[in-house]
């Protein structure tokens, strides 16, 4: 039976050493301590339950890529550390390389091999006797390319070589046990001609390491021949297109609406320091400016791949900005930022470079498409789909490449496809297993392969208007593992998925040269199954992730290897305008390829929460743009006030950090943005409303007008109307929509007829011109002077009275009789 064994399997066993030894078993168990060999790729995690004794992490591999002018031999320096709770003693490592990389799947399921699947071995040497808990030491192993008299890596034809470093040990109350071991890819792109290795020398640790002798230094035996150079296979160059992301988590504090005159706020300043020579999106620029200086053909298949996220925040940061004491308050205590001059200077290397490079809008805040198609909400679409491209031009100056999306997560779903090409044909940028069967389509070993030119472009099944170009899997994750905050992308299978922490900065580092190394480089046959593989040469296109954490130096030596491979060449640079064109090209393809979206991707996506409340107060948004009043003269339009709350609303979607080690701490920030947005939209709704100037109305008439004040205390004007709640006694006549000044108020005269004389209760509000209630509402209570029918009704009997009496006093007058009314009042 074949024994898998993890990536991490050494500490369980170590463990079960321990067992066994503590209960008096002797563990029949050699040292290098091999299991049956197995080329399973299956990854399975480390129980983070499992003590763990020593961990191995490497620092330097010489030479990074092997190439005719390289050195013959590998060093691989690295550092053995104790981290248990207990000493070991008897501390070896070796280093052991697996099969050549024959699909580019294995360029993930490789590093995650059982530990006999890397059958060639070098011999052990020893890094120390023994390490107390928390001691460390430095270990430098060294092999041959190749060799006929002493172990070597037994590489003699170009390609990518998985290798292993191997360490043993005892720890104490146990026995002899694999502890640990570190993987990474080597890309050899040319054998470099060499000498036979014929002694041994002692190294600094103790150990032993081959050294070379050339036939003319004499001593060589005659029978002794020197290894020829393999030079690289160039006859079939791949076309090699690089997407290179610029962009950044969400910066901008949560819940402000647009000024004309405050300056923006910011969570933190950490983007000053990205910013700053040294930092992380200085390294990004500064490799592909260094890059056009020294191999500018590399730049024909680089495309800048900018989110306007990051353009919006550094182009506000190179005026006056605040830095909020605690992200929690938006509107709180903040401090003066610190990177204007950074951004200025960075804002202005990029539109240098900009100008001369080819450079591609990205969705706003790499928001969740996803989620993004589920609210269908034109507004919210039109902000990240459409506005980007148009900020990208209008502060770099240049026009964008058209046409092309290229979603955060590398994956559509059907929906989210007929959204990205509801106003017209689109180029979506995907994983190759975001299509049905798309490894063997992007390979070229399906049934019904591509007819774009250089086999990488698809017409899409169930969405018109729709066509994808396929990027590498494997290479994406590669690349995503690099830097300081590593990531799993959501479309690499489970098969591929493993633990990036236990991996160093360096490994991770030549696990993406390896990857970019790979599509130059593919063999003929399958070095394990003996099998054809399909020929080089085909379209390929590398997408890092969109907030790619690659250090300054990671940067430049990405390029330094795409120049490499352009220079023997391996590869030529195809530029993205015409990846993009043969793609479309084939919207009229009779073949179509369905959509496959991982569960993973669902996982990674934005919360319910978040999209739940995105949905609520994206209608309230609009709702109120529709009643602010457009003004031409204002500085601020109704546009620019509620457009960084829409924002805020994709920044709350947006999927950077939701695949890294604090994905946990992603999805908090953007359930308290989305919180933040909401209050501030009840700010909005709640700073236009209606003030009684008296607490009881006195009217001296039953058709007196009633006197409020409509106040704005918003930056924009508004248009409102006036509604009442009044008893059936009371005729309240509407005054119509009311418009109301930025931060002013307006006093309303509002016509009444009352036709009773009681105490009445009247309730006023605002609302906007479709009904949607603003602010609080405000009680009146009028008592009127009017009788109403009452006094009518007196005043006609008195009139009558006084009419009858004044004719009897004529009546009598007339007769010359005295009036009875006049008796004692006679003289």
């Amino acid at each position: 039976m074949t024994v898998v064994v993890s990536r991490a399997g050494a500490a369980v066993l170590a463990v079960l050493v321990l067992v066994l030894t503590t209960a008096g078993v002797t563990p029949l168990l050699p040292t290098t301590l091999l299991p049956t060999a197995s080329a399973n790729p299956a990854a399975a995690q480390t129980d983070p339950d499992e003590p763990r004794f020593l961990e191995l992490s490497i620092d330097e591999v010489t030479p990074q890529t092997v190439t005719l002018t390289s050195e013959s031999v590998v060093t691989v320096r690295g550092t053995v550390a104790n981290i248990g709770d207990r000493d070991v003693e008897d501390i070896w490592v070796r280093l052991q390389r697996a099969p050549v990389v024959s699909d580019s799947a294995a360029l993930r399921t490789s590093l995650s091999l059982d530990q006999a699947g890397f059958d060639t071995v070098g011999e052990f040497e020893e890094v120390a006797d023994r390490l107390g808990q928390g001691e460390r030491a430095d270990f430098e192993l060294e092999l041959p390319l190749r060799s006929d008299l002493v172990p070597s890596l037994d590489i003699d034809t170009p390609g990518v070589y998985p290798l292993l470093v191997n360490v043993n040990g005892v720890p104490e109350y146990g026995g002899a046990a694999r502890l640990d071991d570190a993987r990474f890819l080597l890309p050899v792109l040319a054998v470099p001609a060499s000498d036979e290795v014929t002694e041994e020398t002692e190294t600094g640790n103790g150990g032993s390491r081959g050294t070379t002798r050339s036939s003319d230094d004499g001593r060589l035996d005659r029978e002794e021949k020197a290894f020829p150079a393999v030079p690289p296979d160039v006859s079939r160059p791949a076309a090699v297109t690089m997407l290179w992301p610029l962009a950044d988590r969400p910066r901008l504090a949560a819940g402000v609406a647009g000024s004309g005159t405050e300056p923006v706020r910011l969570v933190d300043d950490d983007l000053a320091a990205s910013l700053t020579e040294g930092g992380r999106l200085d390294g990004l620029l500064r490799a592909v400016e260094d890059t056009a200086r020294t191999e500018p053909r590399v730049l024909e298949g680089l495309c800048l791949a900018v989110d306007p996220d990051l353009l919006v925040t550094v182009a506000n940061m190179t005026r006056d900005y605040l830095v909020v004491e605690d992200p929690n308050e938006p509107t709180g205590d903040a401090r003066p930022g610190s990177g204007t001059d950074a951004a200025v200077a960075w804002l202005e290397r990029l539109r240098a470079l900009a100008a001369t490079t080819c450079t591609m809008a990205v969705p706003f805040a790499q928001v969740d498409l996803t989620a993004l198609g589920d609210l269908a909400d034109s507004s919210l679409t039109d902000s990240a789909l459409e506005s980007p491209a148009a900020i990208v031009d209008s502060i770099l100056g240049v026009t964008s490449t058209p046409g092309v999306m290229w979603p955060d997560s590398g994956v559509l779903t059907e929906k989210t496809g007929s959204m990205l090409a509801a106003d017209g044909p689109v180029t979506a940028l995907v994983s190759d297993n975001a299509l049905e069967g798309g490894r063997a389509l992007l390979a070229g070993t399906s049934s019904t392969p591509s007819t774009a030119p250089g086999g990488n472009g698809f017409r899409i099944s169930g969405v018109s208007g729709l066509t994808a170009a396929l990027f590498d899997s494997s290479a994406s994750a590669a690349l995503a593992g690099m830097g300081t905050d590593p990531q799993t992308p959501s479309f690499v299978p489970s098969s591929a998925r493993y633990d990036l922490s236990r991996d160093s900065s360096t490994a991770r580092l030549q696990d993406a040269l390896g990857a970019l190394a790979w599509p130059a480089m593919v063999p003929t046959v399958s070095e394990v199954t003996g099998a054809a593989l399909p020929a080089a040469g085909r379209s390929v296109l590398f997408a890092p992730p969109q907030n790619w954490s690659a250090s300054p130096d990671d940067a430049a030596s990405v390029l330094s290897m795409l120049s490499t491979l352009v220079r023997s060449g391996l590869t030529t640079p195809r530029p993205l305008a015409a990846l993009v064109d043969a793609a479309a090209n084939t919207a009229n393809d009779p073949t179509a390829s369905m959509l496959v979206y991982p569960e993973q991707a669902i996982t990674d996506g934005a919360s319910a929460t978040v999209v739940s409340e995105a949905e609520e107060q994206i209608g309230r948004l609009d709702a109120i743009q529709t009643a602010l009043v457009e003004d031409p003269q204002a500085q601020l339009t109704p546009q620019q006030f509620t457009a960084p709350l829409r924002e805020d609303l994709l920044r709350a979607m947006s999927l950077a950090g939701r695949r890294g080690a604090d994905a946990d701490g992603a999805y908090a920030t953007g359930e308290h943005r989305a919180s933040e947005v909401r209050e501030a939209v009840d700010d909005i709704y709640d700073a236009v409303t209606v003030i009684s100037t008296g607490g009881v109305y006195t009217l001296t008439s039953e058709q007196s007008p009633l006197l409020l004040t409509a106040r704005n205390d918003l930056p924009v004007g508004i248009t409102v109307r006036l509604q009442v709640d009044a008893p059936d006694t009371v005729d309240i006549t509407d005054i119509g929509p009311t418009q109301l000044p930025p931060r002013g108020s307006r006093t309303l005269t509002v016509p009444a007829q009352i036709s009773d004389s009681r105490n009445l209760r009247l309730e006023f509000a605002l609302t906007t011109d479709s009904g949607l209630p603003l602010g609080s509402s405000t009680t009146v209570t009028v008592r009127s002077n009017a009788y109403g029918q009452i006094l009518a009704v007196v005043t006609g009997c008195a009139g009558a009275l006084l009419l009858f009496l004044a004719g009897r006093r004529l009546l009598h007058r007339f007769r010359g009789e005295p009036d009875p009314a006049d008796e004692g009042y006679e003289k």
